[in-house]
């Protein structure tokens, strides 16, 4: 049996080989032609220097943990683990939209955000204690946004930048009877994302996904046997948001 050469084949068929290529590639060159020359709807809307709109976010958050010297001594060697879980919540904002130049944006975003955080402390003895926080934010993104050109009605941009937050109410249970963590009262977090703008012939609708990393020490002063194991607490949130302009 003679061995299979691809090379020798592909030489003897190369012309039908590119043919059939050519032929592929024609409807998927067609389509985005038609997407690059679609008919624009609100064609000078982001000549506007400045542009308002509201938005609604929904996300999912958690403490990244950072254990303490304290957590291998004598005193909690019967904790075994601290677990952060991710809880979702939501938000409720508005925007205001500086522009830049063609490509670039500034963009205010003030917003009420809603947010629950889980700690699972698990001991050796099988037990568990829940420390369950609810909090509701006022926080103040403050972003830069890139954009990409526009092809039809669909733009691409990249987004980010810092947040801080306040704490407008809050809450501790704990699912024991002794005192409950302290949790720090104002949050700032460094942000970053991706979206698609959409744009219809009365407004403009977003879509974007974003990742948040809380720098501030979410640990409060107050001393607890739920606080010694701990030497950090910061927050880490995931979040999509749909925004109307």
């Amino acid at each position: 049996m003679h061995p299979f050469n691809f090379w020798n084949q592909f030489a003897l068929h190369r012309s039908k080989i590119i043919l059939v290529f050519c032929l592929g590639l024609a409807p998927v060159v067609s389509q985005a032609q038609i997407f690059k020359w679609a008919r624009q709807n609100n064609p000078n809307y982001d000549q506007r220097t400045i542009s308002y709109g509201f938005m609604i976010g929904l996300h999912t958050s958690a403490y990244q943990v950072t254990y303490s010297d304290k957590f291998v001594d004598q005193q909690y060697d019967t904790v075994h683990s601290v677990m952060a879980e991710f809880s979702p919540g939501f938000s409720l904002g508005f925007l205001v939209n500086y522009r830049i130049n063609e490509f670039l944006d500034l963009r205010l975003m003030p917003k009420a955000g809603f947010y629950t955080h889980k700690l699972r402390y698990k001991y050796t003895d099988e037990t568990e204690r829940l420390q369950f926080v609810e909090t509701t934010h006022v926080e103040f993104p403050l972003l830069l946004k890139y954009k990409s050109m526009r092809r039809g009605n669909v733009r691409m941009y990249m987004i980010g930048g810092i947040t801080p937050g306040f704490e407008l109410s809050g809450k501790n249970d704990i699912q024991s009877s002794t005192a409950s963590l302290d949790i720090r009262k104002n949050n700032i977090q460094l942000e970053g994302g991706l979206g698609f703008d959409f744009y219809f012939p009365l407004f403009k609708f977003s879509q974007e996904i974003r990742f948040a990393r809380g720098i501030s020490n979410m640990l409060g002063p107050d001393p607890s046997i739920y606080k010694d194991p701990l030497k950090r607490l910061n927050t880490n949130t995931i979040s999509v948001y749909f925004i109307f302009q």
